[in-house]
């Protein structure tokens, strides 16, 4: 039995970080709309603003002395709390995956950052995180875990000496990484600006009663009138600042991106500031996605993500663990079931049927078409452009129609669809949580319905849905699976 060990101090300034972070919004808030003239409520402004963050670097040291953790009989003992102890055991048996990040806080003194995940842990924090501490530490829990994981893999088997030779192969491990190209592509192609664009616009909107918009407005509205052209480049110039900015995060995030498969265990490990590295055992693996948006589709490159029973809401990451961020489709035949082995790629997808493209069209118009009535009644005539999202949307249908299929092997169930991106879903059929089949009085009378497949994941219920399927289709999956 090991000693209980604490985490490295710096984990007393990281446990304070955090909470500052947090309460940076309210000391914001704080400091800017409860500040009036009287001098008197400014000094009040910040003596609340010291005392809470002495507060919080005080709770962040009391929390770093009060938690300690122990490796005791295959299990790890986690205790906790400054003012509630809370102790927490668990079991290696009982173990998803484990995360291993570094950073730029534990990098700076040689330390990681370890978090523990189980199935059970779907709330919003992981089973066990431990904050700083040592690599070789770190190197420890990841073996204890493996050599656990092993045993009672080898008492539940009987092992022959073909078997045994096998074992020896597997010793050396089966490496992927990424190339440097292929990130660029990835970066370019990942639709990052949006969200960083969004962000900004959602940033900007939480200081509307501080900034005079409708006057910087107006100021542009007569800059517009004295130089469209100065106008146009200078937005155009945005959105390709938000492009770079949005490109060079995937690429920090993402470099040095590599796959090793080690015996039974997926090791993936990523990043240039902040280094990750996550451990999957293959049995944990609950089913494969293979995700194509609209831009890499037609350059024929597809990402590849696990869908892991481990995982936290607070880190979804872990339930869905990019396994090739960017390949080439037409590689998957033959890596999927070198580093997955058990799950195929290279399947044929059996179509829906033609007379389900009226329903895919069904769906769209349906939305769209009172949006575009409504928008060209209210701003006649400049409103009757939204008619363009009729045949737009039309096309979409289309797209979504032509995706559609589904494929069945012997203990392997296959799903694809779009909903933006065209999606591949593939599932064992002992990982299967559920299956559900809904037929509505418009699908019936063409003999159509729809198959939902749920698998389990630390986030939450996984989902793998193809509208309006042959009935005979899915009757026969139902069938597949109701007697397995």
């Amino acid at each position: 039995m090991s000693e209980p060990k604490r985490l490295h101090p710096i984990a007393a300034v990281s446990n304070a970080m955090k909470t500052l972070k947090e309460a940076i919004i309210p000391f914001i808030a704080l400091f800017v709309f409860g500040s009036n003239d009287s001098s008197k409520w400014q000094n009040i402004e910040l003596i609340i603003i010291f005392v809470s963050v002495v507060f919080i670097l005080l709770y962040g040291w009391l929390s770093w002395l009060r938690f300690t953790y122990v490796l005791k009989d295959g299990e790890i003992i986690i205790e906790q709390g400054v003012f509630v102890r809370n102790k927490r055991y668990i079991r290696f048996e009982r173990v998803q995956s484990i995360a291993v990040s570094e950073g730029v806080l534990q990098r700076l003194f040689g330390l990681v950052k370890v978090k523990i995940e189980t199935a059970g842990s779907s709330g919003m924090l992981a089973e066990g995180v431990l904050t700083a501490i040592s690599k070789e530490e770190a190197d420890r829990i990841s073996t204890s875990f493996s050599e656990i994981k092993n045993k009672n893999k080898n008492q539940a088997e009987i092992v022959t000496e073909h078997h045994e030779m096998e074992d020896v192969t597997l010793k050396t491990p089966t490496v992927f990484q990424m190339k440097f190209k292929e990130l660029l592509l990835m970066a370019a192609t990942s639709g990052g600006v949006g969200v960083v664009f969004s962000g900004a616009m959602a940033f900007l909107a939480q200081f509307e009663e501080l900034i005079p918009y409708e006057k910087v407005f107006s100021r542009f509205e007569k800059f517009i009138s004295s130089g469209v052209g100065v106008v146009a480049a200078a937005i155009f110039l945005g959105l390709v600042l938000a492009y770079v900015v949005a490109t060079a995060g995937i690429v920090i995030k993402y470099a040095y991106f590599t796959v090793k498969k080690i015996e039974d265990e997926l090791v993936i490990t990523r990043g240039l500031l902040d280094r990750r590295k996550i451990t999957i055992p293959l049995d944990k693996i609950q089913a494969i996605r293979i995700v194509e948006n609209i831009i890499r589709q037609p350059l024929g490159y597809a990402t590849v993500y696990i869908e892991n029973a481990g995982g936290s809401v607070m880190d979804a990451e872990v339930s869905k663990v990019m396994l090739f961020p960017l390949i080439k489709k037409k590689e998957l035949e033959n890596l999927i079931p070198v580093f997955v082995p058990d799950y195929t790629a290279n399947v044929s997808i059996t179509s829906v049927p033609k007379r389900a493209f009226s329903r895919y069209l069904f769906r769209q118009w349906f939305v769209w078409l009172p949006v575009s009535v409504a928008v060209s009644a209210i701003f006649f005539p400049w409103g009757l452009m939204s008619l363009l999202l009729l045949p737009l949307s039309g096309i979409w249908a289309y797209l979504s129609y032509q995706s559609a299929g589904w494929n069945l092997t012997e203990d392997q169930l296959s799903l694809r669809y779009r909903i933006i991106s065209k999606q591949t879903f593939i599932a064992k059929k002992r990982k299967i949580q559920s299956m559900d089949t809904k037929y509505s009085w418009f699908q019936n009378r063409k003999d159509l319905g729809t198959l939902s497949v749920f698998i389990k994941l630390g986030i939450g219920p996984g989902l793998g849905r193809v509208y309006d399927l042959e009935k005979s289709d899915i009757e026969q999956v139902k069938q597949w699976y109701l007697n397995g």
